[in-house]
């Protein structure tokens, strides 16, 4: 009888039929993962899929449109477009990827003191928040890149500082919303520091928030990042990354077009993959 009621019982699935019914279910997030995937892997290895150098000038193959010998067509100098999309992935993805870590975390945790102490600490911190949030995205990019100077350190501040309320005014929500739960109040009664109940338990639980909202704002992210190379306050030449190719690309946008359009199509179709995974998740987190 035992027998017979084990081999009644559900067998686990494999994973591979799991991924499967997944991909069934969220089509589009498995559109977006395999995009996403097959960037990580350029970004890894771009000389896998491009053999020529990004950085090689042929003054007498420039301006060359889109063949056989030059995919993408090559630039006033002679550089393959190609060549110079393709290892700008990592560059470009590193910026995004740093900026939002920085701004995670420092807003991450900015905003999980503030709402878990609330008082004085709430109202100072809230009050820098609302200071940062009245400039628009843009107009701060180019104050923080314009003073500090066009280099890469540089714009990966100012595309963290943009970024940090998010963050700040996530985490302290979730914070917020954990203070009045049950479980904090017996951590207290039973006589733990409060920055112990913040670091053990509310911290943890404010994660997932903040890990989520970091896969939702990458997309926004990627795009003031590329506003910004085209105007020239991001990485700068002959540094291969996708704004900066747009803003080598403006003044020949007639005569060339394809030097501004290839990187642009990549900064699309990326943030496209990533917002229709990011948005795949908060549904299924949703759900939960």
């Amino acid at each position: 009888m035992a027998q017979a009621d084990t081999a009644s019982l559900p067998q686990a699935l494999p994973p591979w039929h799991r991924l499967v019914r997944t991909a069934r279910r969220e089509p589009a997030m498995a559109g977006g993962v395999l995009v996403l995937a097959l960037l990580c892997l350029v970004a890894a290895v771009p000389g896998l899929f491009a053999g020529q150098s990004p950085y090689a000038i042929d003054v007498a193959n420039a301006l060359q449109p889109p063949s056989a010998a030059h995919l993408f067509g090559t630039d006033d100098t002679g550089r393959d477009i190609f060549a110079r999309v393709i290892h700008g992935t990592r560059m470009t993805l590193a910026i995004c990827a740093s900026a939002l870590l920085i701004a995670a975390v420092i807003g991450g945790i900015g905003g999980t003191v503030s709402g878990f102490f609330g008082g004085w600490i709430d109202q100072g911190l809230g009050r820098l928040i609302d200071v940062v949030l009245s400039f628009p995205p843009i107009i701060l990019g180019v104050i923080v890149t314009g003073v500090l100077g066009p280099e890469t350190s540089n714009l990966i501040l100012a595309l963290s500082v943009i970024y940090l309320p998010v963050f700040f005014r996530i985490a302290r929500s979730g914070a917020v919303g954990e203070v009045g739960k049950t479980y904090v109040e017996a951590a207290r009664c039973l006589g733990l520091p409060e920055a112990t109940i913040l670091r053990r338990h509310v911290l943890r639980n404010v994660l997932p928030l903040v890990l989520m909202q970091y896969i939702v704002q990458f997309p926004l992210v990627l795009q003031i990042q590329a506003a910004l190379g085209f105007l020239g306050l991001g990485v700068q030449p002959p540094t291969p990354d996708w704004g900066a190719i747009l803003q080598q690309g403006k003044d020949a946008i007639l005569l060339a077009p394809w030097i501004s359009l290839f990187p642009g199509l990549a900064v699309l179709i990326t943030a496209f993959a990533l917002m229709l995974t990011g948005r795949a998740l908060q549904r299924s987190v949703d759900r939960r």
